[in-house]
């Protein structure tokens, strides 16, 4: 990944940095459970995602959609969910 937060990311990594799930461990579950898509598709743990791509979890009997926005290595609590935009959150 570049630093200007335009690269590349593996998915379980980016919900955990985004801090839309909290630990990695539980991402990593949810995407090998067929649980997360990126742009339509299955998306397993390690699936690349890109600035641009879209995202569909379904947690919990809710379902939540959300385009990324920026990729970054790290980022504080308050600079997570300019990360990404909601679509939809059931």
């Amino acid at each position: 990944m570049d630093t200007n937060g335009n690269g590349y990311m593996r998915l379980d990594k980016f919900l955990k940095v985004s801090r839309i799930l909290k630990r990695r461990s539980v991402a990593n579950e949810a995407c090998g459970a067929g649980k997360a898509e990126v742009n339509g598709k299955s998306a397993k743990p390690a699936h690349p995602v890109k600035p641009g791509d879209t995202v569909t979890l379904t947690l919990g009997g809710g379902k939540l959609v959300f385009k990324i926005l920026t990729v970054r290595e790290n980022a504080k609590k308050e600079d997570a969910a300019g990360m990404y935009q909601v679509i939809s959150g059931e």
